[in-house]
Parts: structure tokens; C-alpha cells; sequence
């Protein structure tokens, strides 16, 4: 007679071999070992709520990305969908040895800089007020406030500031009060930076305060009272517990931000630009437009929005790596 059949005759009722596999507490089956086919056959009806995103990601993301081979061959409209030629890197070579190109690659760095450090921490600020106010009333009326200009079009912003910012609008009747002579804004290079990140912020500022406090209610009260039993004050509270709290969200939307860093709002900047301002507001995307869809020049662009794909793919995947070495938190 084997062992294992002896142990089991000397066993006690009550006890169980431990080499025998463990059933599954719901279904009463082995849950190690279970593949995928059976999963799927389990869980189709939530596996079916990702088919529309899919398709969605399949035909408006990925399949588009076909479309950059033209940056490698020749493309004339009425053509061939994907060239006609092969011309290898020679519209990589054009618009590296133009020196437009450098002036807008100059401009969007510069307007995505400025976007960044003023729109990406304000949200932190205005979140850590907004939970400050303890009256309820008071608060959801501020939330509300601070959210309506995201609803806005992009036209309807646009023409607030033209019309805010013309010869005869609010702010020049203002400087007429104060005595000082009307400014045509739009018109001025040195202040369409100004303009566009102020409107930028915003517009986007109280938008980008809701998972922030989505994520301040996921904090631990007991680490607030165990600070307050330290001696510690609001400020030394917000410092210590309420910040480290928010950090991988702050994290996260920070990666996620670097790497929309070249993709500067091309719809409010082609809505406000215009030739007198092109030395300080015209982008990659405003350029790619006018290189493109104007002077139908397509392979030209393909060839330039590749370059910049490439360089937020890379600013990506650095900035994920140096938040997970540092900080400990990441994207992937």
C-alpha cells in the first residue's frame, strides 16, 4: 500500500490532505490554472464593455497611424492613398534645414513650457481651497464657477477674448479711465503669450481640480488626527499629510501632461493668431496646418508631426522612467 493511502486511512475526519487543491470559496472549482478562454467565457459580459472603446481606439488612433508613410513618399491629392514614390528622408531633411521650422519648434517649446508651469500646479492650489471651505453652499458654488469654462467651445472662448481685448473693449475702455492710451492686443507679438496662457489657465484650472479632490477624500482621517496629536498645524498638515496624499495623482497627470507638452491648443491659438503675431504664436500644429491642409504640401507635414509624435513619445517614456526612480510612481 502507498504512503499518501495509508495517511489518509490514519487521518482524522476533520482534516485534509494539504497537497489536494484548494477549491474556489464562490464557484467550488480550483481557481489556479483557470485560462483564458474560460475567464472570457465567465466574465463576457464586462469583457463586452471594452469593445466600443477598443473599436473606438482601433479606427481613430491606431489605424490612422498608417497615414505616416507618406513622410517617406511622395504624396500628390487624387492619388495613391499612401504615395506615390518612394523619397526616403528627403522631407525629413527639408524641414530640418528649415529655418521656419526651428523659429515655430522655438514657440511651442516656449508655449508649452508656460502652459505647463502655470496650468499644472494651479489645480493643486485651488483644490486644496476648495476643501478648506466648510460650508457646503459656499462650496459647490465655487466648484460650479470654477468649472463652467471648460463647457465652453473654443469659438465661444475665442471671441470673449477678441471682443474683452479689441480697441474698444472693456479692458482699453479701463486704460481710457486710468488715462493711459488703448493697446490692440491681438495685434502685438510680445503680448499674445500673455493672452493665450491666461485664458488657458482659466479655462482649464477648475476642470483640473476634480481628481484632485477626488483624490483628498481617499485620505485616512487618522493621519490628520495623529498630526494634530503631534501638534501640527494646517499648514504643517497640508505639508506633511494632505500633499504626499495627492503626489501619484499629481504624478501621474504630470506624465500625462509632459507628454501632450508639444501639442500646444492648436484650435484657440489658430483662432486668435494671425500674421502680425505669428513671431511669438505660431506652433508646430498651427504650422503643420498651413504646411498641410493650405498649400496641400501633406507629405511635408506627415513628415513634421512624425518628428513631433517621436518627441512626446520620448518625453513619455522619461519622464515615466525618472518619476518611478524617484518618486516611486508611474504610468507603467
Amino acid at each position: 500500500m502507498k504512503r499518501r493511502d495509508v495517511e489518509s486511512r490514519f487521518a482524522s475526519p476533520g482534516t485534509r490532505d494539504p497537497r489536494e487543491a484548494t477549491p474556489d470559496p464562490v464557484y467550488g472549482k480550483r481557481s489556479p490554472g483557470r485560462t483564458w478562454r474560460q475567464a472570457l467565457r465567465r466574465d463576457w459580459q464586462l469583457y463586452s464593455l471594452a469593445i466600443l472603446p477598443l473599436l473606438f481606439f482601433a479606427i481613430f488612433r491606431y489605424l490612422p497611424m498608417i497615414g505616416n508613410v507618406i513622410a517617406f513618399r511622395k504624396f500628390e491629392p487624387g492619388g495613391s492613398v499612401l504615395g506615390e514614390e518612394w523619397v526616403g528622408l528627403r522631407y525629413v531633411r527639408l524641414f530640418l534645414n528649415d529655418p521656419t521650422f526651428w523659429h515655430v519648434f522655438t514657440n511651442t517649446l516656449v508655449l508649452g513650457a508656460l502652459t505647463l508651469l502655470f496650468c499644472f500646479p494651479l489645480p493643486i492650489v485651488l483644490a486644496l481651497l476648495i476643501n478648506e471651505v466648510r460650508h457646503q453652499r459656499l462650496k459647490r458654488f465655487v466648484q460650479s464657477v470654477s468649472y463652467l469654462p471648460h463647457f465652453l467651445s473654443m469659438v465661444v472662448v475665442a471671441g470673449l477674448v477678441i471682443e474683452l481685448l479689441s480697441v474698444d473693449g472693456p479692458v482699453n475702455q479701463v486704460l481710457r479711465v486710468v488715462g493711459d492710451d488703448p493697446i490692440a492686443f491681438l495685434q502685438q507679438p510680445e503680448w499674445f503669450r500673455t493672452i493665450y496662457i491666461s485664458s488657458e489657465m482659466w479655462q482649464t484650472v477648475g476642470w483640473g481640480t476634480i481628481l484632485y479632490l477626488a483624490a483628498l477624500t481617499t485620505i485616512d482621517d487618522q493621519l490628520y488626527e495623529a498630526a494634530r496629536i503631534d501638534g501640527a498645524g494646517r499648514w504643517r498638515q497640508t505639508w506633511h499629510v494632505t500633499l504626499p496624499g495627492l503626489r501619484p495623482t499629481a504624478v501621474t497627470l504630470l506624465i500625462l501632461n509632459i507628454g501632450a507638452f508639444m501639442a500646444v491648443g492648436f484650435e484657440k491659438i489658430l483662432l486668435l493668431y494671425n500674421p502680425l503675431t505669428y513671431p511669438t504664436a505660431d506652433v508646430i500644429s498651427t504650422y503643420l496646418y498651413r504646411m498641410g491642409v493650405v498649400s496641400n504640401n501633406f507629405s511635408y507635414a506627415a513628415a513634421i508631426g512624425l518628428f513631433e509624435a517621436l518627441i512626446g513619445l520620448t518625453l513619455v517614456m522619461s519622464a515615466n522612467l525618472i518619476s518611478r526612480r524617484s518618486v516611486g510612481t508611474s504610468l507603467w
